[in-house]
C-alpha cells in the first residue's frame, strides 16, 4: 500500500486539476491560486469570482472547525485521524456524486459550480489540516513551491561541499523524499487533466477512492 503521505500528494493534485478544469479556474486544494484568478476574473469581468471569493472564507471556517474537532474528539477519546480521514472521505463522495448529477458545468457563477466546488473546498480543507497537525514530518501535499525551493537548497548545499556524513546522509533522505513528493504529485495532476479529458466531471469518481487508501493506511497503522 502506497504511503499515507504518497497517497494525499497524488489526491491533491487530481483534484486541484481536475476542479480546475470541470469548476472554470477554481483551485480546490490551492487557496494562493484563488487569489491569482480572483485578481484576473475581477480586472478583466469573466466570470467565476463568487466561488473564487468564498473559497477563502470556507477554507478558513473549515480549517478552525476542523482544529477545534481534534480538541473535541481528544476530550472524548475519540480516534481522531479515523474521524477527519472519514468526513473527507464522505464529501470527497458527496462532491463526486454532485458532480456526476449536475455537471457538467456550463457557467462558473451557477449554483451547482459554486457548491461542488465549496464541497471539494471544503475537503481538501481537512486534508490541509490533518497533514499540518498530524503527518508534520512529511512535505505538504498540497503545496509545491516550498517543497520544489528546498530541494533547490539542498542540491546547492551538495554541490558546494563541506558537509559532514549527518548532513549529506540527511539531505540525501530529504531529497528523495521531497523529489519523490513532486513526481507523484505532479502524476495526479497529469491524471486528473486525462481523466477529465475521457470522463469530464465523471473523472471526480477516483476522489474517494483515494480517500479510502488514506482511511485504510491509517486503519493498519494503528492496528
Amino acid at each position: 500500500m502506497p504511503k499515507l503521505p504518497t497517497v494525499l500528494s497524488f489526491n491533491a493534485g487530481y483534484i486541484d486539476t481536475a476542479g480546475f478544469l470541470a469548476l472554470h479556474g477554481l483551485f480546490t486544494a490551492h487557496v494562493t491560486g484563488n487569489f491569482v484568478t480572483l485578481g484576473a476574473a475581477l480586472v478583466f469581468r469573466s466570470s467565476g469570482t463568487l466561488a473564487k471569493i468564498l473559497a477563502l472564507p470556507v477554507f478558513c471556517i473549515v480549517v478552525l472547525g476542523v482544529r477545534l474537532l481534534h480538541y473535541k474528539l481528544a476530550e472524548l477519546g475519540r480516534p481522531i485521524l479515523r474521524t477527519l480521514f472519514l468526513l473527507e472521505w464522505l464529501l470527497l463522495i458527496v462532491g463526486a456524486s454532485l458532480a456526476w448529477t449536475l455537471g457538467p458545468f456550463p457557467a462558473a457563477d451557477e449554483f451547482g459550480t459554486v457548491a461542488v466546488g465549496m464541497i471539494f473546498v471544503t475537503a481538501m480543507a481537512v486534508q490541509n489540516a490533518v497533514h499540518r497537525v498530524h503527518l508534520s514530518y512529511a512535505p505538504p501535499s498540497t503545496l509545491m513551491t516550498g517543497t520544489t525551493t528546498q530541494i533547490m537548497l539542498d542540491l546547492a548545499d551538495k554541490w558546494h561541499g563541506g558537509l559532514s556524513a549527518e548532513q549529506r546522509s540527511a539531505i540525501d533522505a530529504r531529497l528523495i523524499s521531497f523529489s519523490f513528493n513532486v513526481a507523484v504529485f505532479a502524476l495526479g495532476c497529469g491524471c486528473g487533466a486525462l481523466l477529465f479529458a475521457i470522463f469530464s466531471v465523471k473523472c471526480f469518481v477516483l476522489l474517494p477512492l483515494t480517500a479510502t487508501l488514506a482511511y485504510l493506511h491509517n486503519e493498519a497503522k494503528t492496528k
